[in-house]
This record gives structure tokens, C-alpha cells and sequence, in this order.
């Protein structure tokens, strides 16, 4: 697997103070930093709309409008048609923002007040409002951003998408669907997980050349993560290996009628190097799983002292995929959790998990946000309202690893928070987290702690997604798809 550094993540207030240190502890004036955002904006557009001639942008307090205003004078003098917009007086402006407006006049300039429609160009720029809304957008502001939203042509967000948490990746109220982001001085953790993933486009990112040190000075608040981190996978197998080296990873569910569920775990964790697989269902699931998957030991479990030799052979136990939730899942789940062995807890286990709960340490979570608001007691757009804090409630509440999946899949293990920056909308197909429960399962068995195991794992598996999307398209992307690209992800060829 290739070594690449996480990416860190703030949010609003730490971006804020590494706003302030430059200004005032290394000298670099406020102007000065919203003209260089104004450049980076200015070669962004000349990087992708490079034939682009007339751009509107809309413009709106502080200095998210001052970036706009800046960026309108610079494509101005580069021979730019540019239309601009405002939702607030920029007679009142004060600040790097109002100078940013009287250079643009200065330069002859000119701007009309919003009122319903918008200025007709080939590209649209959102500098409406910035990284300190924290109400819903109303009135005129929500108009200009339905406005943006209703408009074919492609739009470019300062910053962020107006509208977006940048704390949580919510939409307050309204926001902009942008077709690309540019973002500046850090990257914003709410635009990589939640609503910020459709909302932001393509993000990129300018650091205004701040110092290096700015950064050493101001903890980032979670991490991006495109690739599985390099860990005890990334060194090749001793040539003397036997399977025993590798772990044996046992999979208990598939209640009837769900065998599917636990031979997608299985064979994931197969493909994932797990030395032995066992699985513990139903009895008359259990010919056709030996027959469809002859590496799999496959195991009738009508009672749960049944487990208890299983048990007693494995090393990790997977427990969940189609496990059910009447009285033979309870008490199968009640032997797995009378073991000490490490466990990934997903599915029907999490449901039932949510009605007697528990804390332990050598366990991954892995719920999906309807999963999360059961285990929490709470609903599912409480989940999705801030996603980061209800990763932190997860773990709090139930110990070990939470995964908290949906896109950009969060991970939180007591260190930095992690955000999964690859997968795609193909993923959202049955089984999806079935595969993804074998996976850490089989990183488990060889040895990796459950966090280093979740952080890899999820990478793995929404890179293998994203290989398959690329190959055949996002729409009819099924679970058992991804196991083929698993081996080749995780053997450093994905």
C-alpha cells in the first residue's frame, strides 16, 4: 500500500487563529492575504474556464465579499467581462473588505444590488457568505443561493460553499451546490464529509504562503485520508509464512434468508489475507456457502453453545452481517460478547447492542447513520447535523473504534479524528458494509490494532470502490464487485 501523509482538517475558529497569527505575529497584512486570494482564485479559473470571457460574482459581507471584489479587479484587468452582484452595501464596508471594494471601484468597476436574477454568464462565483455562519440562510441570501443552484452553468465557491457548516458539513438552511471549491489558509473539515461532499465540488486548496510554522503552532482538528496508511501491511510477507501467521477471522450471522450477508464478510476477509475464515449461521445456509466458497469453513449454529469450539479457534470474531434481531441472534451475540477476543461489531449487532449497551476496548463500530441514532437514542438528521460530534458520542459512550459510515466516512479511535476522502455513490448498494466489516476483520487477524484497522480498512475499501466506479460506472456497483479490487488494493496495486 502506498505511504501518504494524512491531511489535516480544521475547522472554523482554528482556521480564524491561523488568520490571526499571520496578520499579527508574522507581519502579513489582512489585505495582502485577501489579494493573494484573489490571484489564487483568478489562475483557478484560468486552470479550468480557460476560454471562460464572462464571469458574474456574487458578493457579500466581510471577507469573503472582499475576495470576490478582489478577484472581479483582477480579471477586469486581464481583460475579463465581470458582472458583479452584492447582497450587502459595500458603501458599509469596512475593513480589508471595504478597501478590496474602493480598489475594484478605483479600477472603474462597477456593481448592482441582487434582486432575484442573476447576472448572465458561462461561470458563476459564490463569495456570499464564509466560515462563520453558524444560523440558517434566509431571505435574500437563501434567494441568491437557490438562485446559483438553479442556474446550469458551472459556480466556483471562495472558501466554501455558501450555506455549508464549515464545522459539521451541514447545510444551514440552503446552500450552494458548487461545481468546485477553493479553500484557503486550512482546509475545513466540513467539506469532506456529510452534505459538504456534494455541496463543495472538487476542493482544492491555496495556503496563501503562510509560514510553515503557523501550522506547528495550531493543532488540526481531524485528518483526510485518500489512501490506506502505511502500517504493518506495507512490508512484504515472510517467505516462510503458514497460515496460522495470518489470523482466523469467525463470522456470525446470517439469520434466514441473509446468507448473503455474512459470505460477503467472509470472502472479504478471505481476499483481505486473513490466514483462516470460519463462518457460524444458520444450518441450512451452510452447504451452499461451502459450495459457492470451498476456502470458507462454514459452520450450522442452531444454538448458542455451538460457538463456544469456534470461539475458542479464533482471533478476531466479525459479528452482524445478517445476524437478524430475534431470539437466536440475541444469544449468539451474547456468547461473542462474553469472549475477550476483538470484535467488529456491525449491522444487526449494533441494533441490538443499541438496546443494551456497553463499553469495551478491543471492538469496531461500524454503524450507518440510522444505526448511529439508535445506538445514540436520537435520529438520523440529529446524526447528519454534525457528524463529527456524534463520532465523539459513539466512542464515548461504547469505547474502542467508531466508524461512522455514509460519505466521507469518519473515524475516530481517541486520537485525531480521521475522514475518509475516497468512495463514491456507487457504494450506496446492499452489502456494502458487509464487505467492509470482512475487511477490518482480516486487518485485525494480521495484527493491526482497531484503530490502525479501521483507518486502513475504510481506505481499502472505498478504494476498491472508487477502481470499480472508474472501470464500469458508479450505477449498478454491487458489494461483491469490490472483492477482486480488495486484493489488488491491499497487495499495493490498487
Amino acid at each position: 500500500m502506498p505511504e501518504t501523509a494524512a491531511v489535516p482538517l480544521y475547522t472554523a475558529a482554528a482556521v480564524r487563529e491561523l488568520d490571526r497569527m499571520a496578520i499579527d505575529e508574522h507581519g502579513i497584512p489582512g489585505y495582502e492575504l485577501m489579494c493573494r486570494a484573489g490571484r489564487a482564485l483568478r489562475s483557478c479559473i484560468g486552470r479550468h474556464w480557460p476560454a471562460c470571457r464572462r464571469v458574474n460574482i456574487l458578493c457579500g459581507a466581510g471577507n469573503n465579499g472582499g475576495d470576490g471584489y478582489v478577484l472581479a479587479r483582477l480579471l477586469r484587468e486581464a481583460g475579463v467581462e465581470v458582472g458583479v452582484q452584492y447582497l450587502a452595501d459595500p458603501g458599509g464596508l469596512r475593513g480589508d473588505a471595504g478597501r478590496a471594494f474602493a480598489d475594484f471601484r478605483a479600477g472603474g468597476g462597477e456593481a448592482e444590488a441582487f434582486e432575484g436574477t442573476l447576472g448572465d454568464a458561462p461561470l458563476q462565483v459564490d463569495a456570499l457568505l464564509g466560515t462563520g455562519l453558524a444560523r440558517p440562510v434566509e431571505g435574500r441570501w437563501r434567494e441568491a443561493v437557490e438562485a446559483l443552484n438553479a442556474r446550469s452553468a458551472p459556480v466556483l465557491a471562495v472558501d466554501i460553499p455558501s450555506g455549508l457548516s464549515a464545522d459539521s458539513g451541514a447545510v444551514l438552511g440552503a446552500a450552494v451546490r458548487a461545481t468546485r471549491t477553493l479553500t484557503f489558509i486550512g482546509r475545513k473539515r466540513g467539506l469532506y464529509t456529510g452534505q459538504g461532499v456534494d455541496c463543495a465540488g472538487d476542493i482544492e486548496f491555496d495556503d496563501l504562503a503562510v509560514p510553515a510554522s503557523l501550522y506547528r503552532a495550531q493543532p488540526p482538528q481531524a485528518c483526510l485520508l485518500r489512501e490506506p496508511p502505511p502500517g504493518a501491511l506495507a512490508a512484504p510477507r515472510a517467505r516462510g509464512s503458514h497460515k496460522g501467521d495470518f489470523g482466523h477471522v469467525l463470522v456470525v450471522g446470517g439469520e434466514q434468508g441473509m446468507a448473503g450477508a455474512v459470505r460477503l464478510a467472509a470472502e472479504a476477509a478471505a481476499r483481505c489475507g486473513a490466514g483462516l475464515v470460519s463462518v457460524a449461521t444458520r444450518a441450512a445456509h451452510a452447504a451452499g456457502l461451502n459450495a459457492g466458497r470451498p476456502e470458507l469453513m462454514v459452520h450450522g449454529v442452531e444454538r448458542a453453545g455451538a460457538l463456544d469450539p469456534l470461539l475458542a479457534r479464533a482471533s478476531v470474531v466479525v459479528v452482524g452481517p445478517g445476524l437478524g434481531q430475534g431470539r437466536w441472534s440475541r444469544t449468539l451475540l451474547e456468547r461473542v460478547l462474553d469472549t475477550g477476543l476483538p470484535l467488529v461489531v456491525d449491522a444487526d449487532a449494533l441494533n441490538l447492542l443499541a438496546r443494551d449497551p456497553l463499553a469495551r476496548d478491543n471492538w469496531i463500530l461500524t454503524p450507518h447513520p440510522g444505526e448511529a441514532a439508535r445506538l445514540l437514542d436520537t435520529g438520523t438528521a440529529a446524526i447528519q447535523s454534525d457528524r463529527f460530534a456524534a463520532l465523539a458520542a459513539l466512542r464515548k459512550r461504547y469505547g474502542g473504534v467508531a466508524v461512522l459510515k455514509g460519505a466521507g466516512t469518519l473515524i475516530d479511535d481517541g486520537g485525531l479524528p480521521a475522514v475518509c476522502g475516497a468512495g463514491n455513490p456507487g457504494m450506496a448498494s446492499g452489502g456494502m458494509g458487509d464487505v467492509l466489516s470482512g475487511v477490518l476483520g482480516a486487518l485485525l487477524a494480521q495484527g493491526l490494532t482497531p484503530g490502525e484497522a479501521a483507518r486502513a480498512g475504510v481506505c481499502l475499501h472505498a478504494r476498491a470502490a472508487d477502481r470499480e466506479a472508474a472501470r464500469h460506472g458508479e450505477r449498478g456497483l454491487l458489494a461483491s464487485d469490490l472483492i477482486p479490487a480488495l486484493r489488488e488494493a491491499i497487495n499495493g496495486r490498487g
